[in-house]
């Protein structure tokens, strides 16, 4: 009985940990990193490692991705071109030359841009940051190109490593075993012939925001032109444990030297709210025309230490398949199972407003959205015009309950007035007769 206790509770941790890393909006989101043997060497092999980011709307942003694995035997790492491991590890057994890392479980980041031409490869030196696939393309690729030692020299006696970690930059990204896959072809720098790797194998990594942190990253605050309430973020929506640590927004210490500098334990330093996250987006329905009606959305940072790069806005809403206009910012729409369009992605304008910057004047980027009216399902009541789910750079938003939206005007006082104003009509037009 003890047994079969153990194993469904393993069962359910595993269905659990599965489900907590499965993205409805984006189902088939994930890192894969591809590992490409090019060469034999006496002793080991060269190898192009690549990370492509397939996520739609998550990116990795400063400082970076960091890659680890475990060696499945004795490998040692000669040298690397586009990255570089943390630490050398213990070489003291090796005389003359030595490796660039000895480590068992060899700790791997990216070159910062500006390094000398010959430590570069193609796709290397950006700092660790990778954007999402449906932002830019061209640059949710990363690469570098390792030499490996003490490994063996053929397809038989190349052992896989084991173990692979992401970080990027902080948790929340778990990793597949490595997977021999059918070698990577490649074509030469004319086109006119195609080469192929000695031997390939894959590692996936998908994101769990359950895995990344307990408490949400960003909530949401409503308006409307119908209303003068403001529904707030819902109090303590990211937690808080750090309440006494949080800054008052006219504090004299904002105005100390390096306030703003990054900790490497990339702890927040937060303004003080109610609410108590780094980020708020505020939705404020603006304007109801015949046809079309306006919506304004305003992203605000509350962390002094965190410039948002390439950051990204995902909305859930049944009228965002009728997107007319979006005026400051680039649109997307997301279509994950090309059934329903009721998903899109916002995004910065390249060089404009893709930074999201500190805390404090310049910490809020906005956009408005003009969007034809649906007829059969358009209407301000029971808060249809508030978004059903909102991302921001990949990770869930609290959202306030339907019933602390902002309501329309009391429809029993139109019924009041109406009637009054039948009543009078009728005492006038018998006064009148008789």
């Amino acid at each position: 009985m003890r047994t079969y206790l153990i194993t469904l509770v393993g069962l359910l941790f595993v269905l659990f940990s599965y489900a907590a890393a499965y993205d409805p909006l984006d189902p088939n989101g994930n890192i894969t990193i591809k590992w490409d043997v090019m060469s034999w060497t006496p002793d080991g092999y060269v190898a192009v490692v690549t990370m492509n980011n397939f996520q739609m709307y998550r990116h990795i942003m400063s400082p970076g991705w960091t890659l680890g694995w475990t060696w499945a035997k004795k490998e040692v790492i000669w040298t690397m071109i586009g990255a570089q491991a943390t630490e050398q590890g213990d070489c003291s057994k090796f005389k003359g030359n030595i490796p660039h890392c000895c480590k068992k479980t060899p700790t791997v980041v990216d070159m910062l841009p500006g390094v000398p031409y010959n430590q570069q490869f193609t796709n290397c030196c950006k700092g660790g940051v990778l954007a999402s696939w449906g932002q830019d393309p061209q640059s949710s690729v990363s690469a570098f190109q390792v030499s490996v030692g003490q490994a063996g020299t053929t397809n038989k006696t190349v052992k896989l490593p084991k173990n692979f970690t992401l970080l990027g930059p902080g948790p929340g990204y778990t990793c597949s075993p490595a997977k021999i896959v059918p070698p990577t072809k490649f074509f030469t720098p004319d086109l006119r012939r195609k080469t192929q790797a000695l031997m390939t194998w894959n590692v996936t990594c998908t994101y769990s925001q359950f895995v990344a942190q307990k408490h949400p990253k960003c909530c949401v605050s409503l308006s409307t032109f119908y209303n003068e309430t403001i529904t707030s973020c819902p109090s303590c929506a990211c937690g808080c444990e750090n309440k006494h640590k949080c800054i008052k927004s006219d504090s004299k210490l904002l105005s100390m030297v390096g306030v703003n500098t990054p900790r490497k334990d990339n702890a927040p330093l937060l303004q003080c709210t109610q609410h108590m996250c780094p980020v708020r987006i505020h939705w404020h329905v603006k304007l109801n025309y015949k046809e079309y009606w306006r919506v304004k959305i305003t992203l605000t940072n509350f962390n002094y230490r965190v410039n948002y790069t390439q950051w990204t806005l995902v909305a859930q809403h049944p009228n965002l398949n009728n997107v007319t206009q979006v005026f400051s910012f680039d649109y997307k729409p997301l279509v994950p199972y090309q059934l329903i369009n009721d998903t899109g992605m916002f995004y910065g304008i390249k060089f404009y407003n893709d930074l999201l910057m500190e805390a404090g004047p310049a910490g809020n980027v906005q956009s408005e959205v003009l969007l034809q009216k649906d007829k059969d399902t358009f209407t301000l009541k029971q808060g249809w015009a508030f978004p059903r789910k909102v991302y921001f750079n990949g990770d869930e938003c609290m959202i306030p309950p339907p019933d602390a939206y902002p309501y329309l005007p009391n429809l029993a006082h139109q019924n009041l007035v109406a009637f009054s104003t039948l009543f009078c009509s009728m005492l006038l037009i018998l006064l009148v007769l008789f």
